[in-house]
């Protein structure tokens, strides 16, 4: 029987995340911080590694330095441990000059050291969703089945149908048929897979465990397909032996501002959908040995606070507050993510303000980048949804206000409808 030593993890680090301007403007998608202290690629690695998955490979390309030196700081196994977490980064060769074209033409162009690994199955994940899935499951129906390719896929409902590419499946789970997004509404009607009258549908959710040998015969003997998703899966449902594995959990594509907003803001609430506390399947990232937070006088309700903070004075609600945040006396923070900062500083080092939010400040519906610095009595609140433009330094996604990473916002500054 094949085991997880058999399968080689490889994660997207993603192409520009344009839909994630501007917190993509010096990082790629999967280093975006996300709940306070961990990052987007965590999510992936880690639910490899609590699966047993050892071997994982990460392809990058673009502004990818940051998030080449989180997993290089993040993720050392020991010297009696087999596994690896490696970068497999974009480069020119003697037989390709270009860019990755897409998730399909990535993975083509790094086939020699996907060969190197001898690994006889290869899980495809990409590096900007928020779930928690035992890949272990999945690699078991795959063998069971004898699939050449598993499909990931979760129930749709009729009104989400056009975010997905939405799969036909037949009763032994056979995927049979595949439609791209689907805008028109008779057309999906045949795509109905479950007797779930609330979420017929099953989407995909991007995620494909290939055996190894299907993947280099797929990507060598059609070298224009550039996708997995618009390309090469609907080509293989024709011709090869592809199955659906069920996933019926929480899951969500951080792919645009509003998505990454609201799931950041839903971490806050007690009940929150997704749980990074769990003992059986944690959530690793980089470990900052950071000191307790420090809350002085302040009020505080739902928020997700992490280490090393000195919240003084301050009102903070339905917020996350990251790493090495520092709040002002005064201060109320609204429906806002913080992303703190990456170093304390002793002095402003040439800058007029420090990091951090001064008193008497108003910030509500923003998203606050790392290292942010905000004068005393700004006031920040949010814009009509749909509104997008850039106003003092700052970027408008959605209503949403974002303070890019290092941007200084200066004292009395109103940025606001």
């Amino acid at each position: 029987m094949p085991t997880l030593n058999d399968v080689l993890g490889l994660i997207m680090g993603g192409g520009r995340g344009s839909r994630l301007y501007p917190l993509t403007l010096v990082r790629s998608k999967p280093a975006v911080p996300i709940a306070g202290k961990y990052r987007l690629i965590d999510i992936p690695i880690s639910n490899c590694i609590n699966s047993g998955i050892y071997r994982i490979a990460v392809l990058t390309q673009f502004n990818s330095v940051s998030l080449h030196r989180h997993i290089s700081q993040t993720y050392n196994f020991d010297a009696f441990h087999t596994g690896w977490v490696q970068i497999l980064a974009a480069e020119q060769t003697l037989e390709s000059a270009d860019w990755y074209q897409g998730t399909a033409d990535a993975v083509r162009k790094q086939l020699f050291e996907i060969g190197a690994t001898r690994a006889d199955y290869v899980l495809i994940l990409a590096g900007d969703h928020l779930y928690r899935m035992d890949y272990a499951a999945m690699a078991a129906v795959h063998w069971e089945k004898g699939a050449d390719i598993t499909v990931a896929v979760q129930p749709v409902r009729a009104a989400e149908a056009n975010r997905f590419g939405i799969l036909k499946r037949n009763a032994e789970g056979k995927i049979t048929d595949f439609i791209e997004k689907p805008k028109d509404p008779e057309k999906l009607l045949p795509f109905a897979s479950r007797d779930d009258v609330e979420r017929p549908y099953l989407g995909s959710m991007g995620i494909y465990l290939f055996n190894t040998s299907i993947l280099f015969e797929l990507l060598q003997a059609y070298p224009q397909y550039d996708d997995f998703g618009g390309d090469v899966i609907p080509h293989a449902i024709k011709t090869h032996k592809v199955f659906g594995f069920d996933f019926d959990d929480y899951w969500e594509d951080i792919g645009t501002i509003r998505s990454f907003y609201e799931t950041n803001l839903k971490l806050t609430a007690a009940d929150a959908p997704f749980d990074f506390y769990s003992p059986n399947s944690p959530i690793y990232t980089h470990a900052r040995f950071l000191p307790c937070s420090i809350v002085e006088n302040s009020d505080l309700k739902d928020v997700l606070l992490a280490d090393g903070c000195r919240i003084q004075g301050a009102q903070i609600r339905h917020s996350v507050v990251g790493v090495r945040s520092q709040i002002g006396p005064g201060s109320l923070i609204l429906d806002s993510v913080l992303m703190g900062a990456d170093y304390y500083q002793a002095d402003h080092r040439g800058r007029s303000l420090p990091i951090g939010i001064a008193r008497n400040c108003h910030i509500e519906g923003a998203i606050l980048d790392k290292n942010a610095r905000i004068g005393e009595g700004v006031v920040i609140r949010p814009f009509p949804r749909g509104t997008d433009l850039e106003v003092q330094g700052c970027v408008v996604r959605d209503g949403i206000v974002i303070v890019p990473k290092d941007v200084e916002i200066p004292a009395g500054a109103r940025i606001q409808p």
